[in-house]
């Protein structure tokens, strides 16, 4: 019962128009009070300080870091058209190694925002200018922006060790053979 009231009330709030993060995070509140008391708030400060004091997070805001970088020194660009000389020559080349660099962005900087956006900026006026259909052009940059979220290190990865109390080298170690999957799929 308290999750369809949650569910009524945070749709409401969204058709009213107010915005998704405030929406989620008042009417979590809201409902939290109106559950379990005034006691919840007890709780809030241990629960932030573990937060603060939790190590395994700390690679998020490098991570982010290195995106940002890789897409301002235009490294990205550089390896995109260096892989595009190297498959140009092949139906699906320009394709290929948008997906390549998407693998590698991925794998350097685990952020899937940073990847997509690099790629669309990078190789969309690339794809269309060598005749490519826009949807298909489209297509292959999300999905090459998508290795992010599979290929270790993925900030993904880690806030789900942090949460599941699994181990991340675990995961990390069990993402590789999907994500080289994945990169020889789309490739194909």
């Amino acid at each position: 019962m308290t999750g369809l009231i949650l569910f009524g009330i945070a749709l409401l709030c969204l058709f009213l128009g107010y915005s998704v993060a405030f929406t989620f995070a008042g009417v979590s509140v809201f409902v939290g009070v109106l559950v379990l008391g005034t006691d919840l708030f007890a709780f809030m400060p241990y629960r932030i300080m573990s937060i603060m004091e939790n190590t395994i997070l700390m690679a998020i805001p490098m991570f982010v870091f290195m995106g940002i970088v890789l897409q301002k020194t235009g490294l990205a660009e550089r390896l995109l058209e260096s892989s595009a000389k190297l498959f140009g020559s092949i139906p699906g080349g320009i394709a290929i190694s948008t997906i390549i660099v998407g693998a590698l962005l991925a794998a350097s900087t685990g952020v899937v925002g940073a990847s997509v956006v690099a790629m669309g900026v990078i190789s969309l006026p690339v794809m269309l200018k060598n005749k490519y259909h826009e949807p298909t052009a489209t297509g292959v940059i999300c999905a090459a922006g998508t290795l992010g979220q599979i290929i270790p290190p993925s900030i993904i990865l880690i806030i789900l060790g942090d949460v599941m109390g699994v181990p991340v080298g675990d995961l990390f170690r069990a993402a590789v053979i999907p994500g080289c999957l994945l990169i020889i799929a789309y490739t194909l």
